[in-house]
């Protein structure tokens, strides 16, 4: 495994690679788990070559001490990537990313898409995803680039992204890898105490149950209101957002008309810990 911290170095390197192979990126923060796990091995099966980024982007976090609290465990991912023959890591540093200064960086309007559930509650947020994420996908030039599911509306942000600039990349998403306790697994999660972790465990039980009153016949604005009910009987878990979307607009979804597929989307604060999770449901 070859590790690289200069983008002349690695553009080199993916350049020769290129040529007859297939390259996959697995854009990441840091703080590997298995959730990463996943999105490598999906990459690995696609791809010849398959690159690692970890990079902690400041531009994506609008609250400052969520940014300096953000686990760094370098050491420990790159033992990870290894065990898992990953080719290639690449760990640029903040003057390599913004060589100029971050508040001079570009701002990104996604939209209505951007304005919603995590955009709302979370302003800027997606300007710094849009930005991060077309600077690794210009300097690596993947074939593909792999994406969980559990950030949902960032993916569709991604999408929008690739689609509007022209960029010459799939866009892979892959499922979401849970605990036994069906707690979505996320960096933030070695955060949370073990009562933490079984009461965080009850957004994807809520999140079962309006997909089992939807899939059954219920319509979505009374599905998401029996689900926020059940929550609400869970007074250590602080709801920001549930809501029923359709998983590509993120418009809310009505119940006078049909969408394709409906994504529920859920946010909550277990402790200090916010968590984010959804569910989608296709083919409705």
């Amino acid at each position: 495994m070859q590790v690289f911290q200069e983008l002349d170095l690695v553009r080199t390197y993916v350049s020769e690679q290129k040529n007859g192979h297939s390259v996959g990126l697995v854009p990441t923060m840091g703080a590997l788990h298995d959730g990463h796990r996943a999105l490598l091995k999906a990459s690995k099966q696609d791809n010849d070559v398959t690159i690692c980024s970890i990079y902690v982007n400041p531009t994506q976090f609008n609250d400052p001490a969520d940014l300096e609290k953000y686990p760094r465990t370098l050491k420990e991912d790159l033992e990870l990537l290894e065990s898992m023959d990953c080719d290639v890591v690449f760990c640029p540093s903040d003057q390599i990313m913004y060589p100029q200064a971050k508040s001079s960086v570009v701002q990104l309007d996604f939209g209505q898409l951007d304005k919603v559930l995590e955009g709302h509650y979370r302003p800027g947020h997606f300007s710094g995803v849009g930005v991060v994420v077309a600077k690794l996908l210009n300097m690596i030039q993947p074939h593909r680039a792999y994406f969980g599911q559990k950030d949902l509306q960032q993916l569709a942000i991604i999408r929008k992204l690739v689609q509007d600039f022209f960029m010459p990349v799939e866009i892979i998403s892959v499922p979401i890898v849970r605990e036994a306790s069906g707690l979505a697994l996320s960096s933030r999660n070695q955060w949370l105490s073990t009562e933490e972790k079984q009461q965080a465990s009850q957004l994807y039980q809520a999140l079962l149950l309006a997909k089992q009153l939807y899939d059954g016949g219920v319509k979505a604005a009374a599905a998401r209101k029996q689900a926020v009910q059940q929550l609400d009987q869970h007074p250590d878990i602080r709801l920001e957002y549930l809501e029923a979307v359709d998983p590509i607009s993120f418009r809310s979804v009505k119940d006078d008309g049909q969408t394709e597929a409906v994504a529920f989307c859920v946010a909550a604060y277990v402790g200090e810990v916010r968590l984010i999770d959804n569910i989608l449901i296709t083919g409705y």
